[in-house]
C-alpha cells in the first residue's frame, strides 16, 4: 500500500506566481502541486495537496491525517508565527512531520524569527525556494519506510 502524504499550505500561499516574486518565485501553488504528485508517482507515494486561509480547516486537515497520512508537509506560512493550535494539533499526530517554508524566515523581518511549529515537526525545510516541496518527496520516499 502506498504512503500518503499530506502537504499542507497556509495563508496566501494561494497567491504564490503574483505575490512577492522576488522572494517567492515566479511558480503558482498549481506547479507546485503538480510537480509533488509527479514526485509522488515516481516513489509510489500518495500526495494529497492543500492550502487554506483558514486556521482552523489546517487543525482540521492535520486532525484528519491521524487516521489518512503517514507524514504531512506543513508550510503554515503566517501562521507558523502565531498559532498555538497548529502546534498541538502537530503534537497530537504520531506520523512524520516536516515544516516547510520556500524563503528562510530568519533573514527576513524579525517577527517571522520564532516558529510555533517547529518544536512539533521531525525536520524543518527552509530557504530552498518552490523546488523545496519536490525535495521533501523525494526525501520522505527514503525517510518513510524507516518511520511507519
Amino acid at each position: 500500500m502506498p504512503h500518503n502524504i499530506f502537504i499542507l499550505n497556509g495563508p496566501s500561499l494561494n497567491l504564490l506566481g503574483v505575490r512577492e516574486p522576488e522572494i517567492y518565485g515566479s511558480d503558482t501553488l498549481a506547479d507546485l502541486a503538480a510537480r509533488c504528485k509527479e514526485a509522488g508517482v515516481k516513489h509510489g507515494l500518495t500526495i494529497d495537496f492543500r492550502q487554506s486561509n483558514h486556521e482552523g480547516e489546517l487543525v482540521d486537515w492535520i486532525h484528519e491525517a491521524r487516521d489518512a497520512a503517514q507524514a504531512i508537509v506543513i508550510n503554515a506560512a503566517a501562521y507558523t508565527h502565531t498559532s498555538v493550535a497548529i502546534h498541538d494539533a502537530l503534537i497530537a499526530y504520531e506520523g512524520y512531520k516536516v515544516e516547510l517554508h520556500i524563503s528562510n524566515p530568519h533573514r527576513r523581518e524579525s517577527f517571522r524569527h520564532l516558529s510555533y511549529v517547529a518544536s512539533a515537526v521531525d525536520s524543518i525545510v527552509l530557504g530552498v525556494g518552490p523546488g523545496a516541496y519536490e525535495m521533501v518527496v523525494d526525501t520522505l520516499a527514503q525517510v518513510l519506510p524507516d518511520q511507519v
